[in-house]
């Protein structure tokens, strides 16, 4: 089967350059939800729709009785992995590109021949998967079952073709990827249940738990109807399993509802061979009767095929916002799968009547446009949310307003929020760049002077009251933040509030506050304090004022423990001074000495593209004038080595669409290399043409299209450059600019 199964595979990654014999392919086209599936990108080939609350996703990281797959769900941070081949179902609202396991729940998995509902046993292995914007569907050999799904925003459809004989469909509320396994269903008529799951814990966050509600429907009158609990052994009690009701305690003759631990329902068929059941499931974060609500209005009059055509428009529309002519097909299948990526991330958060749960709060609120949840704000304050405010702007103004609604509610701008909960993952006050590179863009559709004030707060209330800047005392008293126990992240986060503060001083200042101005951009530069000549690096600090000692500037590039850096080592973070490029290269020794330095990170593997704070790295060079033809060497370089169509095509976790958006802006020719400076840094261009649709309520110009003309085909370095007919003898652009020039040229030798 396997075999099998990666010949038909490495047919679907080929695809696109082939289908329609030689017929033009639309953007929808070009995406292989495959990228990403292993090597920890953490992507899934499931059905969503853009920015979708609802996605259904082959669950195939389920441990089975055998012991040849892993036993616990909860050791993975995704719910698909390419490699692996046990299904145990279709998982029902689930996160995309994250490092940390929550979400993954509702599992649907049909069966044949006698009930069995443990998932241990009643899993199968697949082949024939097929994936595309929208839909999923592989074949169940051992059930000889063939299964597809689609969605809608916030609801799913599954459709099973089941052989003749008994057949199941199971409702499995116990597992998944969260640490919760809690749930209540309840029996609504012989077709539809209702119910309740506990989610939570995301990142280990004890606090960070939720439910989640949803409505089922079957299309078909089930001969059976039950539920099942699973018996845990008691404490000291060696307990037996009995082998005649599969471990689990079945009910079928039953009152209207069940709660508890490790529950679920099943639905029992007779079927005729090729006989298909559909399954709806309808969700929301608010209450079963709104899931119900969702259901009804998302889907109503439509089947299958009519949902799965309408997510296939949805997809195709949102991707040809930007156009791409040129380049290889390879290029286009990685390009607008990397837009694919960047779009399911932040989602929809309300239901279809606008209501939403409040941050940190038990209160049900309305919202008057899109409410948005997953904010993996460490990761995308740099580029993803400089991406949406170029292409999507109605999106990123909505998520702004957001941010800012999060603070009303609970006090505080988030920094990793997941439905309503603060998860507290992750470094720093990223919220701030985010808002400010927003405004600055000319996006200033909210309240300013609230986001100004959310920001203040942060950035100066003592650590003892801040949930953004715990150790804020340190940092507004020393300019740094010191070492106070050797595995902490100090240094992580005092880089991460200086330029948080960078961005703040340039609002205070577009604002008229130029004391606060002031104040915040000399914070910025506190990074000075962790100047090691000794090493040339970033160094942590003790609480003393002294150098941390003993001291190796790689150590955590295996992984292990690395005192005053998160993710990574001084290499990664050292260079990570946007907002002052020239002061970390005077520090340094000059211009020669820092781009020696730099260029070694590169020759020497010291680059980690999976590691956000030295993602911006190659533009550095830029900087320095006669020296950008190392950006557009590496970036191209990069490019070519880490994002490719296959499985492991992204370099680690996509983080929320963070590495996704990072390939797209530098396949299209720029990058925003500081967060909150409305400026990019320009790069070569894979293709020979992109045309991006702006949006006229925000942007003067209908569109911006980049022309690259290259001397030769391999051509790699920019030789001039103009935008709007005019030639311009440098290698960075504002996005003024760039958004009301209408034509950008690369001359490219």
């Amino acid at each position: 089967m396997k075999r099998l199964l990666l010949t038909y595979t490495l047919a679907v990654f080929l695809l696109p350059a082939f289908a329609g014999g030689g017929e033009k392919l639309s953007p929808v086209d070009y995406v292989n939800p495959f990228i990403g599936t292993t090597n920890f990108g953490t992507t899934n080939p499931g059905a969503v729709c853009p920015n979708g609350m609802m996605s259904v996703v082959p669950f195939n990281v389920m441990g089975s009785a055998d012991n040849k797959y892993d036993k616990d769900a909860r050791w993975w941070s995704t719910p698909y992995e390419y490699h692996n081949c046990f299904f145990t179902g279709y998982s029902h609202v689930n996160l995309s590109g994250v490092g940390c396991p929550e979400l993954g729940s509702l599992l649907l998995m049909p069966t044949t021949g006698e009930l069995n509902v443990d998932y241990k046993e009643y899993g199968s292995r697949y082949k024939d998967e097929q994936a595309s914007p929208g839909y999923y569907t592989n074949y169940l050999t051992k059930y000889n079952v063939k299964t597809e799904v689609t969605a809608t925003p916030r609801t799913g459809v599954t459709r099973f073709t089941f052989p003749e004989g008994k057949s199941h469909i199971l409702l499995n509320l116990g597992e998944g990827l969260t640490n919760e396994s809690g749930a209540m269903l309840r029996r609504v008529n012989a077709q539809e249940i209702e119910g309740v799951k506990l989610l939570g814990t995301f990142c280990y966050n004890p606090q960070a738990v939720f439910p989640i509600y949803f409505v089922m429907r079957v299309n078909k009158l089930p001969s059976q109807t039950g539920y099942w609990k699973k018996q845990r052994p008691m404490t000291g009690v060696e307990a037996e399993w009995d082998p005649d009701n599969g471990k689990y305690k079945l009910y079928t003759k039953y009152g209207k509802e069940i709660a508890g631990d490790d529950i679920g329902a099943f639905f029992s068929f007779d079927t005729e061979d090729g006989e298909q059941v559909e399954v709806e499931m309808g969700v929301s974060f608010v209450s079963i009767e709104n899931a119900r609500l969702n259901l009804n209005k998302e889907q109503e009059g439509r089947d299958f095929e009519k949902v799965h055509a309408e997510a296939r428009a949805r997809w195709n529309d949102d991707l040809s916002r930007i156009l791409v002519e040129g380049g290889t097909e390879d290029q286009k299948t990685v390009f607008y799968t990397a837009m694919y990526h960047l779009l399911i991330h932040p989602n929809v958060l309300q239901d279809v009547n606008g209501e939403y749960p409040a941050m940190e709060s038990d209160k049900i609120m309305t919202a008057s446009g899109n409410r948005y949840t997953v904010f993996s704000l460490w990761d995308t304050y740099r580029n993803v949310h400089q991406l949406l405010t170029l292409v999507y702007p109605e999106r990123q103004i909505d998520m702004v307003r957001t941010m800012l609604d999060m603070y009303r509610e609970h006090g505080w701008l988030p920094k990793w929020e997941l439905y309503g909960r603060e998860t507290l993952t992750m470094e720093g006050d990223p919220s701030i760049p985010v808002i400010v590179d927003t405004w600055m863009k000319g996006l200033r559709d909210f309240d300013i002077n609230l986001a100004y004030e959310a920001m203040y707060k942060s950035a100066t209330l003592p650590g003892a009251e801040n949930l953004m800047r715990p150790d804020n005392d340190d940092y507004m008293s020393k300019g740094y933040v010191p070492l106070r126990e050797q595995y902490d992240n100090s240094v992580s986060h005092a880089l991460e509030y200086y330029i948080a503060d960078f961005a703040l001083s340039r609002l205070a200042g577009a604002l008229g506050k130029k004391e606060d101005a002031k104040l915040f951009y000399n914070r910025s530069l506190g990074y000075k304090h962790y100047y090691s000549k000794e090493f040339g690096t970033l160094r942590p600090i003790l609480p003393d004022g002294t150098f941390y000692s003993p001291f190796n500037p790689k150590e955590g590039e295996n992984f292990e423990p690395s005192p005053g850096f998160h993710e990574g080592n001084s290499w990664n973070y050292t260079f990570y001074v946007p907002h002052d490029v020239y002061g970390l290269a005077r520090l340094m020794g000059g211009k020669k000495s820092f781009i020696n330095k730099l260029q070694m990170i590169f020759d020497e593997g010291l680059y980690d593209p999976a590691n956000e704070p030295d993602i911006a790295y190659p533009y550095l060079f830029s900087y320095f004038k006669g020296e950008e033809w190392r950006t557009q060497k590496e970036t191209q370089r990069l490019l070519a080595k880490y994002f490719t169509t296959q499985p492991d095509g992204i370099p680690g976790n996509d983080d929320t669409g963070t590495m996704s958006a990072w390939a797209i802006f530098n396949m299209i020719g720029f990058y925003p290399d500081c967060p909150g400076l409305p400026e990019y840094t320009l790069t070569t261009p894979v293709f020979d043409k992109v045309t991006i649709r702006l949006d006229p309520k925000w942007y003067k110009e209908r569109e911006l299209v980049i022309e690259s003309t290259r001397q030769k085909p391999d051509a790699l370095y920019i030789h001039n450059v103009k935008i709007g007919g005019k030639k311009i003898n440098r290698f960075r652009i504002t996005h003024e600019e760039l958004v009301h020039g209408g034509l950008l040229e690369f001359s490219i030798r």
